[in-house]
């Protein structure tokens, strides 16, 4: 795992790869937020390069309320991801609906999802994050097998992703 966040107007940052959710949260913990617009084309350019042959990133998280870049630069990137086979999971906060369409475009052209989040709701985040690291250990088989809700959940936006 590595916890990657972007902030302010130009700040974007990685952690070391990690090995324990302990140390994940660690990190979690000493992010704060600063004001600026979005960047998670950087975000998934930072993916697509991460990695190796031997060890492939194998699933993207995202976690967000809003989407400020172009959606055709986006759509482009999380094409790359489709046949890297580095699917998308975006978990969006809110409601805006123009987001909501981006990111399942998103979701659908990379092989990943998209399921709506309340950001007051660290029990619903920490299921789903459990389920995208069984999917990238098993794929939809590990899914099948588990059956928690974070489990059921992601299944189901797998399955009925336009």
């Amino acid at each position: 795992m590595q916890l990657c966040y972007y902030r302010g107007h130009a700040e974007f940052r990685a952690s070391e790869w990690l090995t324990h959710s302990s140390a994940l949260l660690d990190q979690m913990a000493g992010v704060t937020c600063l004001a600026g617009a979005t960047q998670i084309g950087r975000l998934i350019t930072h993916a697509l390069q991460a990695g190796s042959v031997n060890q492939p990133v194998r699933a993207l998280v995202f976690v967000g309320d809003a989407c400020e870049e172009g959606r055709e630069y986006l759509s482009s990137l999380a094409g790359q991801c489709g046949i890297r086979k580095l699917p998308l999971f975006l978990f969006q906060e809110g409601h805006d609906a123009q987001t909501r369409a981006i990111f399942q475009e998103l979701a659908r052209l990379s092989g990943g999802a998209t399921i709506p989040f309340d950001a007051g709701s660290a029990e619903r985040l920490r299921m789903l994050l459990r389920a995208v690291a069984n999917f990238a250990r098993g794929g939809i088989k590990a899914l099948q097998k588990g059956g928690d809700e974070g489990e059921r959940l992601l299944l189901e936006a797998l399955q009925n992703r336009s």
